[in-house]
């Protein structure tokens, strides 16, 4: 009798533990990514410029929406994998809201607006996306999906999670985007 409660106890610490981390909900029923972060050694000016450096930087998957001189807000998207024993391939995009504010030394930013667009193969080969319209990931699914659906707002939340301590790292460090270098010009000994 002991070592089976022992064993019960056992197995449901470890399903506990194995339990993924999942978004929290906004007031309107939103999924949300929202962090407070202090910088003491920064000023808003240079917050904000960092943050467009960065936005700046991925141009390819976000793009800046809006902007004002302590805010900016832009539009982005991240590519959900999916592993089948060794070989993956994307099965979707989570298309989202980044909005960036900056007081002097402290900032916030949140993710929102979650949406995921399937992707299924062409007839080339190519994973492309099912469809332009996306479904909201805190929408709720019958129970035959509901695994599936799970798996696909974990993956989410890993990518919001490793985007959002990339954003950090960027805007703590003093990086600077490196600037395409002008092609030399040609001198002309006609004109002087």
């Amino acid at each position: 009798m002991k070592y089976g409660l022992l064993l019960v106890f056992t197995l449901f610490s470890i399903t506990l533990s194995a339990q993924q981390k999942l978004f929290t909900t906004a007031e309107d029923g939103k999924f949300i990514y929202y962090k407070i972060i202090d910088s003491q050694k920064v000023g808003k000016d240079v917050l904000v410029q960092r943050a467009k450096n960065f936005i700046n930087a991925q141009q390819k998957i976000i793009q800046t929406e809006n902007q004002t001189d302590s805010s900016l807000t832009a539009k982005g998207k991240l590519i959900i994998d999916k592993t089948v024993l060794v070989v993956g391939h994307p099965s979707g995009e989570v298309i989202y809201n980044l909005n960036f504010e900056a007081r002097d030394h402290k900032y916030r930013f949140w993710l929102t607006d979650f949406k995921f667009i399937p992707y299924q193969r062409d007839r080339y080969g190519n994973f492309v996306a099912t469809t332009h319209i996306g479904s909201p990931l805190e929408k709720k699914v019958d129970k035959l999906t509901s695994g599936q659906w799970k798996d696909i707002q974990a993956a989410a939340y890993q990518k919001v999670e490793k985007f959002g301590e990339s954003l950090k790292k960027f805007l703590a460090s003093d990086a600077t985007v490196k600037k395409i270098a002008k092609p030399a010009e040609t001198i002309s000994t006609k004109k002087w």
